[in-house]
């Protein structure tokens, strides 16, 4: 597609500077920098203003919720003025209770307000919010909020147990006791826009929000191509067999670690068999009916999330604008 990396988290040119990560002086200079700004994230929320633009607030180097981070900043990288940029997770801090009940669910409206920060600058949950950022705030978000997933989950050597260490910027783990090395994870998964003349396949799985229908998506197994997963998840979901294959778009998915692979496959069949163990439910929508959907026109389907590359790519298959 041409404009491919118009999808949200896309890019936005963001120079990661590899180079810097494996110089210890380099990485501290750029951390006290008087013009390094630090993006705060707390249990996988992002700090941002809602009502403001820009949507994505930062803090200096020498503010006190940087000194009392539990675990180091990660350097992300650096802007055109060179301007460098760190993330910060304050996950230590407790908010009031009443706070707390909807973090981690798949729909999380709550909004956390840390006392030393500005009124208005809040903790949001990245999935609803991410259609308010620019391009550059939404990179610097989502590759805060995946480095971070990582950092939680892979604090021991998976060579020896061992406990490893962080270094490199955050984008690095090493054993001190093996010398293993560990790098951030990123899993493939493909989402199909899977069409049969003039409808798109659509499915939804157990929990979403009542109405909600996405694109078919898993993923990508050991030994696989990108083509062969699409058939295989279409025909284990669905029943759906499927022919031809074609790449369209990649998104990065930080929830937590996903890198989405959009592709587009025609369907052999229009018959659907669900398996009750990997979706809820399954359908073919026209584009006269999906024009509906996405106009809110229909009362029993809702579109896929604003944001995703499945909302993305659908809405491109009706502009006529995959190519």
């Amino acid at each position: 597609m041409k404009h491919a990396e118009q999808v949200t988290f896309g890019g936005s040119g963001l120079n990661r500077s590899a180079h810097q990560r494996t110089d210890p002086t380099a990485l501290a200079d750029l951390a006290r920098h008087v013009s390094a700004r630090y993006h705060l994230l707390w249990r996988g929320k992002v700090l941002m203003q809602p009502e403001a633009v820009p949507v994505l607030p930062h803090v200096e180097p020498d503010h006190p919720l940087i000194s009392k981070a539990t675990t180091p900043p990660i350097f992300l990288g650096t802007a055109e003025d060179d301007t460098p940029h760190f993330a910060c997770d304050i996950s230590d801090w407790a908010p009031d209770v009443a706070d707390m009940e909807t973090v981690g669910a798949f729909h999380d409206p709550s909004q956390q307000q840390h006392p030393d920060l500005p009124e208005g600058q809040v903790f949001c949950e990245l999935r609803r919010m991410m259609t308010a950022l620019n391009p550059r705030e939404a990179e610097l978000a989502a590759t805060a909020r995946a480095l971070f997933s990582w950092h939680e989950t892979h604090q021991f050597c998976a060579r020896c147990g061992a406990e490893s260490e962080m270094v490199q910027g955050g984008w690095q783990r090493t054993c001190p006791e093996c010398g293993g090395h560990h790098f951030p994870r990123t899993d493939p998964v493909v989402i199909m826009l899977i069409t049969h003349g003039d409808s798109v396949l659509l499915g939804r799985s157990p929990g979403w929000p009542n109405g909600m229908y996405s694109l078919l998506a898993g993923f990508v197994e050991p030994g696989e191509t990108l083509e062969a997963a699409v058939r295989r998840e279409v025909a284990e979901e669905a029943g759906v067999p499927v022919g031809q294959v074609s790449y369209l778009a990649s998104q990065p998915w930080p929830f937590p670690a996903s890198l989405m692979i959009g592709c587009a496959g025609e369907a052999l069949s229009r018959e659907i068999t669900i398996d009750p163990s990997e979706i809820e439910d399954a359908i073919w929508v026209s584009k006269s009916g999906m024009l509906q959907v996405f106009a809110g026109e229909n009362p029993e389907i809702k579109p896929a999330r604003s944001g995703s590359i499945a909302h993305f790519l659908i809405r491109n298959w009706l502009a006529d604008t995959l190519d």
